[in-house]
């Protein structure tokens, strides 16, 4: 993803939304945000992930992460295209708001734009893209997906998960492939073994690997 990436703090941008005015530094605020475009409103997909992002939300909740949507369209379409998204998943109410971007300023400085896809004059729409914006108002982690494909709500909340477990470790450990909560979490190489049994009284398990250099090495988090 050329452009905003993860470490680059997210441009402190001024829109209107479904909920008003939105500047993202205040709205993202002393915790974590996520901010997801969508190509347009009234389309197939986009629909099915604004239902399924609802029905994710109170979960986001949970953890402190605020929900924030950004689609091509201005806000009077959002909200009627609103109506389509709760009556598609019954009993979801769509809570966290959506900017409107009508003249895609917004989408090219957030990094969001599908260079493949285009609207009706040829202008270039947003991608599927997603940025997870922590405290410090920089991104902690991308997705980008194409207009084809949905994306997986499991899969963003897994990645957050991991994002917040690393953080209250201030960054000791990290979280393996097809790592979920409850799991163990691996420890960063920078850590000693001696600072380890500090960090973790419960201990740790080693993996006894060819190498013998001891890198690999799991706890419970």
């Amino acid at each position: 993803m050329p452009g905003l990436t993860i470490g680059d703090t997210i441009p402190n941008l001024e829109l209107d939304s479904t909920q008003g005015r939105i500047r993202i530094h205040d709205f993202v605020g002393d915790g974590y945000a996520i901010i997801f475009s969508h190509p347009a409103d009234f389309t197939p997909v986009c629909t099915t992930e604004m239902a399924a992002m609802a029905g994710y939300a109170h979960e986001f909740e949970k953890r402190g992460v605020k929900l924030l949507g950004i689609s091509c369209d201005d806000v009077a379409s959002h909200k009627e295209w609103i109506k389509d998204i709760e009556a598609f998943k019954p009993g979801a109410k769509l809570t966290y708001p959506i900017m409107a971007d009508p003249d895609r300023r917004a989408i090219r400085e957030l990094n969001m734009v599908d260079p493949d896809e285009k609207d009706a004059r040829g202008v270039s729409l947003p991608s599927r893209a997603l940025h997870v914006v922590g405290p410090d108002k920089t991104v902690k982690l991308s997705f980008l997906y194409p207009a084809c494909t949905g994306r997986n709500m499991d899969e963003v909340l897994r990645a957050v998960d991991s994002q917040l477990t690393a953080a209250r470790h201030k960054g000791k450990v990290a979280t393996p492939a097809n790592w979920k909560p409850g799991d163990r979490a691996v420890i960063g190489p920078s850590v000693s073994d001696d600072e380890a049994r500090k960090l973790f009284p419960d201990g740790f398990e080693t993996a006894d690997l060819p190498s013998k250099k001891g890198y690999l090495r799991f706890t419970k988090v």
